[in-house]
């Protein structure tokens, strides 16, 4: 019975270590699964980062730039140009004779006559050798008279034969000798009187006094040499001219006769009447633009010269006109560009021909549409045919020239990776 007892347990303990064997087993494969699915879900996982990083870095590579329109300038009936007044005539005025300054009598600002005495000039040297020249002239009379008497009293001898020809002969050129002396002593005479009165300075014209640069006591040299090269300057100022450049487009309609008014910020709402009265007949290769002088009546002095006024050239203009700010501009050796985004969201270089200039914008006559997009800041790195990112404007005050307000969302142009710029900013 033992025997038989222990054939029957021997094979329940061999199934039972089989058992264990099998789930050790499928415990080992179990984790070698897992083992293999971390692997591939991780290696699944950096995969996809580095596709990520990838694209990032390809959009990164790809520059992205703000883009505005033209702004379409408001239509009016007029050529408004910027210009700075000046004075009708202007002249320094100089000393013709050296000496010491005695007294002025004007300062700036002072509207004198022409003929008004304006300073004194002590001229000590100039006095003394006008003294001296009278003197000669005295002594080249006397012997002037003396030879004429001496030259008389020979013609009268010859007639006698008391006196030989020859001594006649010398008589009488001695004595055109001595005339010849006194006309050049009253001619020296005649030089040092006018050196003589330029010592008093009178106003050449009718005028404003603008400059005082001498004082009493100052050394003054003749001439416009020296330390103290001018005395005084003066201008009239009625009437007041101004010269602006008027663009080549607007040329063939300025002539002289044409209506203009000026308008200054400090007489806001007020009309300063004026007309063109020349022009220089050709236009400035370097500006292309043609220089024009308006005159305006200023009798009562309220404009003065070296403002700033805004000039209005009746002119009747017409048509479209764009503005852009000045930061949305290349300044490149062949000229300006304005770097214009097509369709395809490349760049293009576009050259312009500027017109007017109001500081922070310009005016722009032929180049660009209203419906152009223009980088606005555009780096000097970007050239032709560069692929770009395009982004939503900034937003900027109604009214401002050139602000490139932003358009409504469906106007923006999609970036390169087909969504739009207004999908991306949000």
């Amino acid at each position: 019975m033992t025997t038989e007892g222990n054939t029957q347990i021997a094979p329940e303990g061999v199934h039972r270590g089989g058992e264990k064997k099998s789930r050790l087993f499928l415990f080992l494969v179990g984790i070698a699964v897992v083992l293999v699915i971390v692997g591939i879900f991780t290696l699944l996982q950096r995969r996809e980062q580095y596709n990520a990083l990838a694209k990032e870095t390809e959009k990164l590579a790809v520059p992205t730039v703000a883009v505005i329109h033209p702004t379409v300038e408001p239509a009016q009936e007029d050529l408004v140009l910027p210009s700075t007044l000046q004075a009708y005539v202007e002249s320094p005025i100089y000393a013709r004779t050296s000496g010491y300054l005695k007294k002025w009598y004007h300062d700036i600002g002072t509207h004198v006559k022409q003929g008004e005495l304006l300073a004194d000039i002590d001229t000590p040297e100039v006095d003394q050798q006008l003294y001296q020249a009278r003197a000669d002239l005295g002594t080249a009379q006397a012997n002037e008279n003396l030879s004429r008497i001496t030259a008389t009293r020979y013609e009268e001898l010859i007639k006698t034969d008391g006196v030989s020809k020859q001594e006649v002969d010398n008589a009488v050129g001695d004595y055109a000798a001595k005339r010849a002396a006194v006309a050049s002593a009253q001619a020296n005479v005649r030089r040092l009187e006018e050196l003589e009165s330029f010592k008093h300075i009178y106003a050449p014209f009718s005028g404003v006094i603008t400059r005082r640069n001498v004082d009493t006591g100052n050394l003054i040299n003749a001439g416009n040499g020296g330390s103290a090269q001018e005395l005084f300057v003066l201008a009239a100022t009625d009437p007041i001219r101004a010269y602006v450049s008027v663009p080549e487009v607007y040329a063939a309609s300025i002539h002289p006769g044409l209506g203009a008014y000026l308008e200054l910020t400090q007489f806001p709402g007020e009309k300063f009447q004026a007309k063109i009265a020349r022009t220089a007949d050709a236009i400035d290769l370097a500006s292309r633009t043609l220089n024009t002088e308006v005159d305006v009546p200023n009798k009562t002095g309220q404009l003065l010269p070296g403002g700033y006024a805004q000039v209005h050239l009746l002119v009747g203009v017409t048509g479209t006109r764009l503005q852009v700010p000045v930061n949305a501009l290349l300044f490149r050796a062949e000229g300006l560009r304005a770097v214009v985004i097509d369709a395809n969201h490349r760049t293009h270089l576009q050259q312009l021909a500027i017109g007017r200039d109001y500081g922070t914008s310009l005016e722009v006559l032929q180049g660009l549409r209203a419906d152009d997009w223009i980088v606005l800041n555009p780096p000097d790195s970007l050239d032709e045919g560069v692929q770009v990112n395009v982004k939503e404007p900034p937003k900027a005050g109604p009214g401002a020239p050139g602000n490139g307000a932003a358009p409504p969302p469906g106007n923006v142009p999609p970036t390169t990776n087909g969504r739009s710029a207004q999908g991306e900013k949000k």
